[in-house]
């Protein structure tokens, strides 16, 4: 039985967690993951962020309290399937694999309810700087982590202000004209990518830019993340899409008479 304000799906997608972080927004994800239920639950990559933990360790009990609710819903019913990014590669090995009841695998096939196919993988692969440049990888790292922790800090104040959470470094992001060039390439070839598979569309990772649209023939989904963004996409019983933001508590969202945030809608059947 579902309690009391909680949505149900027939599938949700959430990815870039970066669980060992001070950016992860834990606390809103837990929220999230208490107020919805879904049949199946992907985990698109970079849920633990094994690159932080290496050089510095930070654990807080909320993300410990992040991986015990997903291993809770693998327990309880729900298909949760872990597809491991370049943050999190340490469970690479362990492909095709089950940990705690939740099936570890490199990409997969989702149908969605209206017969599409959609290829769900973390994005990385696709990266050429990820892929070809590792230092250079590193580096975008570390320059990302020093604007999280200015985010940290100005959030710090829009808190005590009684504003509501916003991003700081996604908004510095995505004025830098760079980072818009690498976001709009990285969208177009793993779009092709997922053609060439034969997928209707594919949902990945990976930059922490939500979006959905359709490039070339091909849906584009990107379920965004839970640094900056704090989203996910969600399936609904008939094949519709949608992404969702979660920066506000539902019960405080509720108490303002406010409903959850949709960024964007695909209705049924729309990349057939």
């Amino acid at each position: 039985m579902l309690m009391k304000n909680t949505y149900r799906y027939r599938t949700i997608w959430i990815s870039d967690i970066h669980l060992g972080t001070k950016g992860c927004q834990a606390d809103l994800l837990l929220d999230f993951i208490k107020h919805t239920e879904s049949e199946t639950l992907y985990l698109v990559g970079d849920i633990i962020d094994g690159w932080r933990l290496k050089s510095s360790w930070y654990w807080p009990q909320s993300h410990n309290d992040v991986v015990q609710k997903l291993l809770r819903k693998a327990r309880k019913g729900t298909k949760v399937v872990f597809v491991p990014g370049n943050h999190d590669e340490f469970a690479r090995p362990f492909i095709n694999h089950q940990f705690g009841g939740i099936d570890i695998k490199r990409n997969v096939i989702h149908e969605t309810a209206d017969g599409r196919r959609l290829l769900v993988m973390h994005g990385d692969e696709l990266d050429p700087v990820v892929q070809s440049v590792r230092w250079l990888a590193y580096l975008g790292d570390w320059a990302y982590r020093f604007a999280l922790l200015i985010n940290v800090w100005y959030n710090w104040v829009r808190k005590k202000l009684g504003y509501n959470y916003w991003s700081l470094s996604a908004y510095l992001k995505y004025k830098v004209k760079n980072a818009v060039a690498h976001i709009g390439k990285f969208e177009t070839s793993i779009a092709a990518y997922a053609s060439k598979r034969g997928a209707d569309g594919v949902v990945c990772g990976h930059i922490h830019h939500p979006e959905m649209r359709e490039i070339r023939g091909v849906l584009y989904v990107n379920d965004g993340d839970w640094v900056e963004s704090c989203t996910a996409l969600v399936e609904h019983d008939d094949g519709r899409l949608e992404l969702l933001r979660w920066i506000v508590p539902l019960e405080q969202r509720r108490a303002a008479g406010l409903e959850v945030e949709q960024l964007s809608t695909k209705p049924l059947a729309a990349a057939a």
